[in-house]
């Protein structure tokens, strides 16, 4: 008896294919981004990329700034140059905030302190959704789980 081929199912989230296409969706909803290197090349460690960031990503910023009604500046994306690992910018679950009083007392206030993260001591605040804010020196390195763990 043969047994029959089944098909394999890619669990791999959406993506925006390029940069522009998830740029469109921030400047919509009202979402800066800036780059010391004022450019958007995905292999360019100086540059903010959205190349190959995961849809889901781009919603909970969205939804971060909608819930929260603070300023929402993105100041790093999908470009190299970040830490590796499953969950990372460069697969698109990850997006780099600029502190402000607005998010930080949102985030601070709204979401469940989780402790101190391993390698940096960040301190981590993890929302009702289970994605991640960790507050970096300079800004806020905040994880989009959305489902896909």
């Amino acid at each position: 008896m043969l047994a029959a081929a089944v098909p394999s199912v890619s669990a791999d989230p959406a993506k925006y294919p390029t940069h522009e296409a998830a740029a469109q969706q921030l400047r919509q909803a009202g979402i800066t981004w800036s780059s010391s290197g004022r450019c958007s090349d995905r292999n360019r460690s100086t540059c903010t990329s959205f190349t190959q960031i995961n849809k889901a990503t781009i919603a909970g910023v969205i939804a971060f700034k909608k819930a929260s009604r603070c300023t929402v500046n993105i100041t790093g994306g999908t470009e190299k140059g970040h830490s590796p690992g499953t969950y990372s910018h460069w697969n698109g679950y990850k997006v780099d905030v600029s502190p402000n009083q607005c998010a930080d007392n949102y985030i601070i206030g709204n979401f469940r302190y989780a402790g101190r993260r391993g390698g940096d001591n960040a301190k981590m605040y993890k929302s009702p959704a289970g994605n991640v804010y960790a507050r970096e020196g300079s800004h806020w390195d905040i994880l989009y789980y959305n489902g896909n763990r």
